[in-house]
C-alpha cells in the first residue's frame, strides 16, 4: 500500500514519453516543470475528500475542507462519528453530503482490510462504487491519488475536460468521442497527463 508522501516511480519516464507522442502536452509538460504527484497513503481521506469536491469549485471545496477539519480534527471514521450530524452540516455540506461522509466512516472498518495493490483498477472501483455516495468518479480520484495508479482517465471529470478543450480546441466543447481520441495517445500514463491538464485551468494543484 502507498503511504505518505510516495511519489510516482514512473514520472520521468512518463512526462518522456508523453512529450516525444504529443506535441501540445509536451509544451505543457515543459511549462509546468515543478508538477509533481505525491500520495497521501491514506484512502479514507482521499475519500471523504472526494465526496466534499464532488460538483463544486476547487475553492468552494477548500473552504468547505478548512472547516471541517476545524471542527473535527484529525480526518478520521472514529472523528466524524464522534461528530453531531448538525455540526457536519454547518461546515458547508449539503444534507446528502453529509449523510455520504457518516456512512463511509461507519462502513470503513472492513474496507480498511482490503489488500487494493493486488486489485486491478476495475476491481477497486467495484468495490469502492458499492459505497454510498462514492461514483466512478471517486473512485479514480482514488485510483490516482490514493494508488497512484498510472493509466486512468476520469471521463467525467469537468475540470480535465475543460482543460484538454482549452489545450486542444481554444476552449471549444468536445464530444466523448473526441476526448477518447486524445486519451489514446497518452496511454499508458494517463494519469500524468490528466495531471497536467487539471493544472493548466487551475493554479493551484489538485489534491484529494
Amino acid at each position: 500500500m502507498t503511504v505518505l508522501g510516495d511519489r510516482p516511480t514512473y514520472w520521468e519516464v512518463a512526462k518522456k514519453e508523453l512529450s516525444n507522442n504529443d506535441k501540445i502536452l509536451s509544451k505543457i509538460i515543459g511549462k509546468y516543470e515543478d508538477l509533481e504527484l505525491i500520495s497521501r497513503g491514506d484512502m479514507f481521506f482521499t475519500l471523504i475528500r472526494s465526496i466534499i469536491g464532488q460538483q463544486i469549485s476547487v475553492k468552494a471545496a477548500s473552504t468547505v475542507w478548512l472547516r471541517l477539519t476545524e471542527k473535527v480534527g484529525e480526518i478520521t471514521p472514529e472523528n466524524i462519528l464522534s461528530t453531531d450530524f448538525e455540526d457536519l452540516r454547518k461546515c458547508g455540506l449539503s444534507q446528502r453530503k453529509t449523510e455520504y461522509i457518516i456512512g463511509i466512516s461507519e462502513s470503513w472498518n472492513e474496507y480498511s482490510n482490503f489488500d487494493w495493490d493486488k486489485m486491478n483498477d476495475e476491481e477497486i472501483i467495484e468495490k469502492l462504487v458499492e459505497l454510498r455516495g462514492v461514483g466512478k468518479w471517486t473512485a479514480e480520484m482514488i485510483l490516482i491519488f490514493t494508488l497512484l495508479r498510472p493509466d486512468v482517465f476520469p471521463i467525467g471529470d469537468i475540470g480535465m475536460i475543460r482543460g484538454i478543450e482549452k489545450s486542444y480546441k481554444s476552449g471549444e466543447k468536445m464530444s466523448k468521442e473526441e476526448l477518447d481520441e486524445i486519451s489514446k495517445k497518452w496511454i499508458p500514463w494517463r494519469t500524468v497527463a490528466c495531471c497536467y491538464m487539471w493544472r493548466t485551468i487551475d493554479p493551484e494543484p489538485v489534491e484529494y
